[in-house]
């Protein structure tokens, strides 16, 4: 009886200040952003203050997140809107990244085309259909295009491994053993950490040695957009996840009760996948 009541009480929490905190953080970063790129000094307090104010929002507003859980407030209703609040943020997250990959495909397999045939040769007689595109209509620089058997190559070993470390660490809090889930999770940080430095380390390489960059035609563009965003989402899975090593250590977590770290696996899990993508559709072909 008691556990059918939980499973009808929808826990309702008391009114909170830190949506009106996070639409102030958005404020400051949206007029900080206007005043920057108009080389007004004030841009950057601005920028600077917008962030500062929304790291506290997101650190208070998980927290109180955090000890109602721990206080035993949420029970089978809430872990069911839980779940699909994150499934619908990764269905955006998806749908973020194929209007990204569906660029790339259309320039790939429609642009560039379209831009040989004999009609449009009258306009850029020494344009070449091909990919990736080293020249094109008005660049005077040189470039060259990305290997995929380098680095690349490398950063897919290593989050591939990450998942499984990730995989390993999730069979160790289900099976209760503390130390598999903490080790697990502290290797899969340090797997993320190893693909941004090498990734910081390729974009380097790309600019000073290669003269590729964001201005080097289509290729450049989607190169850096793709991979670049994709580096942004790895950072921020890796910090999801230290939260949950941090909160290993401080005995969070149960066999029964662990949505927070499984909603971070999910996160790092499609970080993988749209990586896997990503290397075939950038790098290889």
């Amino acid at each position: 009886m008691i556990k059918q009541h939980e499973q009808s009480h929808y826990f309702v929490p008391d009114p909170s200040r830190w949506p009106i905190i996070g639409s102030l953080a958005l404020f400051c970063l949206g007029l900080g952003a206007a005043f920057a790129v108009n080389s007004m000094a004030v841009g950057k307090l601005g920028l600077l203050a917008g962030f500062a104010i929304l790291f506290w929002m997101l650190f208070g507003w998980f927290g109180d997140v955090i000890r109602e859980s721990l206080a035993g407030r949420y029970h089978g209703w809430e872990d069911h809107s839980f779940r699909w609040g994150m499934g619908w943020f990764i269905f955006s997250e998806v749908m973020f990244f194929a209007a990204f990959f569906g660029a790339l495909f259309y320039v790939r397999t429609i642009s560039v085309p379209e831009l040989g045939n004999d009609l449009h040769k009258l306009l850029y007689p020494d344009f070449t259909p091909s990919w990736p595109l080293v020249t094109g209509p008005g660049m005077t620089a040189h470039y060259e295009a990305m290997e995929a058997w380098g680095l690349p190559a490398v950063n897919t070993l290593i989050l591939l491994s990450s998942g499984a470390t990730l995989t390993w660490a999730h069979w160790g809090l289900l099976a209760g053993k503390r130390r598999q889930l903490a080790t697990g999770l502290g290797i899969t940080v340090l797997l993320g950490a190893s693909f941004l430095s090498l990734q910081m380390y390729e974009y380097a390489h790309a600019m000073r040695e290669m003269g590729l960059s964001l201005a080097s035609g289509a290729y450049g563009m989607t190169f850096f957009m793709l991979t670049g965003f994709h580096g942004l989402h790895v950072f921020l899975g890796a910090i999801m996840l230290s939260v949950m090593w941090l909160r290993v250590q401080r005995g969070h977590f149960s066999a029964e009760h662990h949505f927070a770290f499984e909603a971070a696996a999910w996160y790092w899990h499609f970080v993988d996948v749209v990586w896997l993508i990503l290397f075939v559709f950038v790098y290889w072909l």
